[in-house]
């Protein structure tokens, strides 16, 4: 597995884990490999330090994730159950839709009970949204998918 470090053409940076780089110019010339941030196309891969050599390891930021979830044994998970795990997760929030960012004002100012939701937002949105220090995550549009 090779991680790169990508970058979109207004310069948000994300991370992508690809089987190959062979994988990772099929997805992009697929149009699949998108910015999560302003889901420009135009991605640009950068080599990162960060490469998978056995099914066993997984990068520290993944591990972090997974224990901030609760979730145990993360050597024993391969990366199919890993997404399985993470789409799991998006599916128990409440899809709100285009209201996502009234929503989550509404939650950071406690005017309605505090609960896990899920929505679009424009980036000047997720700007806003973060300029007003509302905690939030953009993702990826894989994971709003059901698995296949």
């Amino acid at each position: 597995m090779i991680i790169y470090d990508l970058i979109c053409r207004h310069q948000h940076t994300f991370e992508g884990w690809f089987a190959s780089a062979a994988a990772f110019n099929a997805q992009r010339d697929a149009g699949q490999v998108r910015c999560p941030i302003c889901d420009d196309a135009q991605i640009e891969k950068r080599p990162s330090a960060k490469v998978r050599t056995s099914r066993e390891s997984v990068s520290d930021a993944a591990e972090e994730m997974i224990s901030a979830q609760g979730l145990q044994n993360v050597s024993t998970h391969t990366p199919s159950d890993f997404l399985l795990k993470l789409r799991e997760m998006v599916q128990t929030t409440e899809n709100v839709g285009e209201r996502f960012p009234e929503e989550a004002r509404k939650i950071h100012y406690r005017e309605i009970p505090t609960r896990p939701i899920r929505g679009q937002a424009t980036p000047e949105d997720v700007e806003a949204l973060a300029e007003e220090g509302i905690d939030l995550t953009v993702l990826p549009p894989f994971l709003l998918h059901e698995a296949q």
